[in-house]
């Protein structure tokens, strides 16, 4: 069972409220990882947090293999950059398969709430972050717009894990999309 936060929890980590055991279902965009300034790969997240560590089991990961398989290859589009204060971030083209993706996991896992709520039910709308924390405000937009559009075509969903605040995460496993005959 996760730990009981605290604000100075909070403060510590930035704002954002990793606990250990923490997991998320996110889509690696290998295309964008040259763009991005934070200690974290290019990525997309399509569930943070999913389920707690100790809650995956072999009958979470064979429904989850089986959503993923059942879902086609993504391609997408990156062609501009946008803002949330102190986020600087692409928006991909078409989002409608990410947010479906989404919901799909939500309907069956109802307690995975987005963002643990901090962004209202529906979470964030799918990006891929660039840049966040203190200085953001600052970058100009124009130092990654020659490096669009971005193309990439997703063909996995990765379950990520963290041990905790400031210990980063790590894949645990890779779920194929579109795998025919699952």
């Amino acid at each position: 069972m996760p730990t009981r936060r605290t604000s100075q929890d909070d403060e510590d980590n930035g704002g954002w409220p990793d606990v250990p055991g923490d997991t998320a279902l996110t889509i690696h965009v290998p295309e964008a990882d040259a763009l991005v300034r934070t200690p974290s790969r290019a990525h997309i997240t399509v569930l943070y947090p999913f389920l707690p560590l100790e809650r995956i089991t072999p009958d979470t990961e064979r429904e989850l293999r089986a959503l993923f398989a059942s879902t086609p290859p993504l391609p997408l589009t990156f062609a501009e950059v946008r803002r949330w204060p102190g986020v600087l971030y692409l928006p991909p083209t078409p989002d409608d398969p990410l947010r479906t993706l989404t919901k799909a996991i939500r309907s069956r896992w109802p307690e995975a709430v987005p963002y643990r709520g901090i962004f209202g039910d529906e979470g964030l709308d799918p990006h891929l972050t660039l840049a966040s924390g203190a200085g953001t405000d600052g970058i100009p937009e124009t130092e990654f717009t020659a490096a669009l559009p971005l193309h990439a075509h997703v063909e996995s969903v990765k379950l990520i894990a963290t041990e905790g605040a400031g210990t980063g995460w790590r894949d645990l496993r890779t779920y194929p999309l579109g795998l025919p005959g699952y």
